[in-house]
């Protein structure tokens, strides 16, 4: 399993983030502290989560994930063990939202409480903040990483000219700089991140860490009609793969899972890990069962004919 470096950073990551939207979520504290020993165990590192998460849940108001991951570090003391990657900007109702030298100061302390340490690893600004000028946003974020509580910032939903410009006014100034990008990107949504995106990941080497890497559960198989949205409570907008690109992907993940023996999220993700740039994509896991087939990818090489036939389904 190859390890890579973040960007310009002296971080390093195995080749999958384990996704911690789920943490308080989809899955109780328990099966979270469970999970989250058998990523660590399996010799992976990066985790990723944010301060709204899991907001939009019933009775939460934000900090659920990040609270639990934290409750973690305290009870196994593995801290040195984890890159933790969470994320600022999204609306906080009360907290506010945004990209703000007020809210990021004010967002970072609250972040690294519910942590329970005392510096963040990658901190990321979760969405472009057009009210903001750039300047402010990214000279409080230098500020941050001078002072030791934040390692490395990274930029997430940003757009190609929008994220050029960040990394022009860091570099003009002498500032830490964004060092990844995180974006939307998977075998069915490719064409904004690679027409967009790719471009200026790859003239400023940055490490892409990509999130609904499996297209919200799309890209495991299980969603081939409407009637099997019933099996989960993540199918949000999952009728959009429903259509013949859609099903063409997912029937080139059943032919190379199974020349593989192995799954076909396990594949899809093996893909991934196999772009130019990636460092480690975003899956989530709610059972043991599921996340060892995810971090099954991390050791599977598909080769040229594996590839060329899941870009050809894939190609847009």
């Amino acid at each position: 399993m190859q390890h890579q470096t973040l960007g310009q950073t002296n971080i390093t990551i195995a080749p999958l983030a384990f996704g911690g939207n789920v943490f308080g979520w989809t899955i109780n504290e328990g099966m979270s502290i469970n999970l989250l020993d058998q990523f660590v165990d399996g010799g992976f590192n990066l985790i990723d989560t944010a301060d709204v998460y899991s907001i939009w849940n019933l009775g939460h108001v934000g900090g659920e994930s990040e609270t639990i991951l934290g409750n973690w570090i305290k009870q196994t003391g593995r801290r040195s063990e984890v890159v933790i990657a969470t994320k600022v900007g999204m609306d906080m109702k009360e907290n506010g939202k945004g990209l703000s030298r007020k809210h990021i100061l004010a967002s970072v302390e609250r972040s690294l409480n519910r942590l329970q340490t005392d510096y963040i690893d990658l901190y990321q600004a979760h969405k472009d903040d057009i009210e903001t000028p750039l300047e402010e946003t990214l000279e409080t974020f230098n500020e941050l990483v001078q002072n030791g509580k934040v390692k490395a910032i990274g930029a997430s939903n940003y757009s190609g000219e929008r994220l050029q410009k960040a990394l022009d006014i860091s570099a003009a100034n002498n500032w830490a700089r964004y060092e990844t990008l995180q974006p939307e990107y998977n075998l069915y949504a490719r064409e904004k991140y690679e027409q967009d995106l790719l471009p200026v990941v790859q003239n400023n080497n940055l490490s892409v860490i990509s999130y609904f890497s499996l297209a919200s559960g799309f890209l495991t198989g299980k969603y081939r009609t409407e009637a099997d949205f019933t099996k989960s409570k993540r199918v949000g907008g999952m009728g959009k793969y429903l259509n013949e690109r859609g099903l063409a992907i997912i029937k080139a993940l059943d032919t190379v899972s199974a020349q593989h023996n192995t799954t076909q999220a396990t594949v899809a993700l093996a893909w991934l890990i196999s772009r130019s740039n990636l460092a480690a994509p975003i899956a989530s896991a709610t059972n043991t069962e599921q996340l060892t087939a995810l971090m099954a990818a991390a050791h599977l090489k598909l080769d040229a004919e594996a590839l060329a036939l899941l870009d050809a389904a894939s190609g847009y």
